[in-house]
């Protein structure tokens, strides 16, 4: 199983983005948690509010899941992460059951 993240500067953009992935079978669940982010962004240090979301997907289809992403994402430069996990057999054949590679 894979396991993306990426934040956004709003709720309103992270449930926007985290129905639209489930409902385009890009991820099979996306999970939405507010955080605050230290950061330097143009030459000056940053802090603020932003929402993490983390999608649970296949490891096959972390390509596509970027690239619509990237497409839709509020950010010039978004933070994009992947990493592949180990799971319970069950979470994971039901990850696989609800993305659709034919995408």
């Amino acid at each position: 199983m894979a396991v993306a993240t990426t934040t956004v500067d709003s709720p309103e953009a992270a449930q926007r983005l985290a129905q639209a992935a489930v409902q385009a079978r890009l991820a099979a669940c996306v999970q939405v948690e507010a955080i605050t982010s230290h950061y330097v962004w143009q030459g000056q240090q940053e802090a603020g509010a932003e929402w993490r979301l983390v999608f649970k997907t296949l490891p096959q289809a972390v390509d596509a899941l970027a690239q619509w992403l990237h497409a839709a994402h509020p950010y010039d430069v978004p933070q994009w992460l992947v990493r592949t996990e180990q799971a319970a057999p069950a979470y994971a054949e039901w990850v696989a059951q609800q993305v659709d590679m034919k995408k």
